[in-house]
């Protein structure tokens, strides 16, 4: 059966990636959030930097975990019904933060019910997406949607760190909670699941095809993928690789560059424009690096992706002592493949697993990752009170970035067989 909107130019896949992108953008945003709490929470609640840390870590421990059950999730309840569930739970967790007046409350709504959140609306939602509305231009709309992760910071931080530093932290909850609404609105009027609930065939094909049943156990068919990939030899160089690029991306820098400029008398404001600096030079890296992830072997991407940025974090100490022009050299270093890793790691899932399982197993792949980036948001936190600095954290992330850009090389090709499944 053909398409009946097939003749029409403009495919509505692409409302579809506009939504999902904004959504993804503002999920980042929020969750980048911490960054430019933690200074404020020290002042007025006397908590940690260590303690505050910890509340990072768990959120982005669980922001991994509900991955690949959130594949699945998306599978089954449809995914416009997960973003509105997902947004309202998370503007709910921030309409009450500004009440709070303990670590573990904090704790509650940050560390569990915003990691949560935030953890449905995350890669493998992009992914989700690209596969149910997408045969052609895979590797650019995942390039798209995971470089959105980065342009959050890149709009979100630098007014919010203004809001906080001008009236006060709540009123940059206030901001954000107003933002989650809004787009909770859009999301449910706009978005939609499938090609087929618009009459369409996915972008590259002329064929109507009704989508396929979610047939799996919600809990069981994420836990059978994991059996699956754990006995691939290409899942655990991804996971490792991955595990590295959590240690060195939000886990360290998305959490701690705001506290270790501010420790070198740089302003918030400043500092929060650098992470904003480095989202605009991602949206650029990470873009590109989908559209050469459709062209050239992934594994030398990635290779040349984690060995370039684990220079940059070997530089970073010096910056942070040098000029502001060392720092900026650093913003547009090490933005370039912020998250530039991402497109040819699921270009290498898919491959590999195929893609009826290729949501699933990706997610998995960024449960390790989010392992590395909780290990080091912690970590790099409690080394930050023991040494009283964070270079030892900055250059032990640039050094096991130099070894995951070995590993990336030891990937085995994968089969020829499942080419025409790649994502």
């Amino acid at each position: 059966m053909k398409a009946g909107a097939a003749s029409s130019k403009f495919h509505y896949g692409w409302v579809v990636v506009l939504i999902t992108f904004v959504t993804l953008l503002v999920s980042a945003g929020i969750r980048s959030m911490p960054s430019i709490l933690m200074l404020p929470f020290e002042k007025e609640f006397g908590w940690s930097r260590g303690g505050i840390s910890s509340v990072v870590s768990v959120g982005i421990f669980l922001y991994g975990m509900v991955g690949p059950f959130s594949a699945a999730l998306l599978e089954r309840f449809g995914i416009r019904r997960m973003m509105v569930v997902s947004l309202a739970v998370l503007a709910a967790s921030l309409s009450i933060t500004p009440m709070m007046t303990s670590l573990w409350q904090f704790e509650i709504l940050w560390g569990f019910v915003a990691g949560l959140g935030t953890g449905m609306m995350a890669n493998v939602l992009g992914v989700t997406v690209t596969n149910h509305w997408f045969v052609k231009r895979k590797g650019l709309v995942v390039g798209m949607l995971t470089a959105s992760a980065a342009t959050g910071q890149l709009l979100f931080l630098p007014p919010l760190a203004k809001i906080t530093v001008d009236v006060g932290w709540r009123y940059a909850i206030y901001t954000a909670v107003a933002v989650m609404v809004l787009l909770l609105i859009v999301v449910a009027i706009w978005m939609r699941n499938h090609p087929y609930d618009k009459g369409l065939a996915p972008y590259g094909e002329q064929e109507l095809v009704k989508p396929a049943p979610f047939l799996g156990h919600l809990f069981l068919a994420p836990l059978q993928a994991l059996r699956s990939g754990l006995g691939s030899k290409t899942f655990w160089p991804l996971a490792g690789t991955f595990f590295f690029c959590g240690f060195s991306t939000n886990g360290l820098i998305g959490t701690h560059l705001i506290p270790a400029c501010g420790d070198h008398g740089i302003p918030e404001v400043m500092a929060a424009g650098l992470l904003a600096l480095m989202g605009l030079f991602d949206l650029v890296g990470t873009t590109l690096s989908g559209w050469l992830s459709d062209r050239f072997d992934s594994r030398w991407s990635l290779f040349w992706y984690y060995g370039l940025r684990g220079l940059s974090l070997l530089f970073l100490p010096y910056a942070l002592d040098a000029t502001p022009a060392a720092l900026m050299v650093f913003s547009v270093f090490y933005g370039l493949d912020w998250i530039a890793t991402v497109p040819p790691t699921v270009r290498l899932a898919g491959k590999e697993f195929g893609k009826e399982k290729a949501g699933m197993i990706f997610g998995w792949v960024v449960v390790f990752h989010q392992i590395g980036a909780s290990a080091t948001a912690y970590g790099a936190g409690a080394v930050r009170d023991w040494l009283g600095s964070y270079t030892v954290p900055f250059v032990a992330a640039g050094l096991v970035c130099l070894v995951a850009s070995l590993m990336a090389v030891s990937i085995s090709k994968v089969r020829s067989s499942v080419q025409q499944v790649s994502v």
